[in-house]
């Protein structure tokens, strides 16, 4: 198990920001690398709320966690603190208990330079994902909040 942390600053406000982080239709366009797509299947944005997720390859040689070319995971918000912090703790839905258990990812918002300084903290990474995909992933992502954030 490792952590990664990853950050990037927005040029909008921390409440729109924040808004993007609990809203699935927000989360289905910028939770998503480049190469993927997203299903958003259940999205509870509370406290105790439930969410799962599904993230399809666009080439068909890319092989996913939990089928043929898909990435799915589920959980729960364990934390929200409005214009700040959402908490989140979620597993893959995959057989290889290589990529099982419970990770948690904290994302905080701070005010920096006129817009947000976004940072993404992931833990309980399971060592069957590559660090380096993991912070490719999560840059690929920031990128996509920031577009969409910074578009209004």
């Amino acid at each position: 198990m490792y952590s990664t942390t990853v950050s990037r600053h927005v040029n909008a406000p921390r409440e729109a920001v924040y808004r993007a982080l609990l809203d699935p239709d927000a989360i289905a366009r910028w939770r998503v690398p480049t190469n993927m797509t997203s299903e958003v299947h259940e999205f509870e944005a509370r406290e105790g709320g439930r969410f799962r997720v599904s993230l399809t390859y666009t080439a068909g040689d890319e092989t996913g966690k939990s089928g043929a070319h898909t990435d799915t995971y589920h959980g729960h918000f364990v934390r929200l603190v409005p214009g700040e912090q959402v908490v989140e703790v979620f597993e893959f839905e995959a057989a290889d208990p290589a990529l099982g258990g419970a990770m948690t990812l904290t994302t905080s918002l701070r005010d920096s330079g006129g817009g947000t300084e976004v940072t993404m903290h992931h833990e309980n990474l399971p060592d069957a994902v590559p660090a380096a995909d993991n912070e490719l992933g999560t840059r690929m992502a920031l990128d996509n909040l920031a577009a969409l954030v910074e578009a209004g």
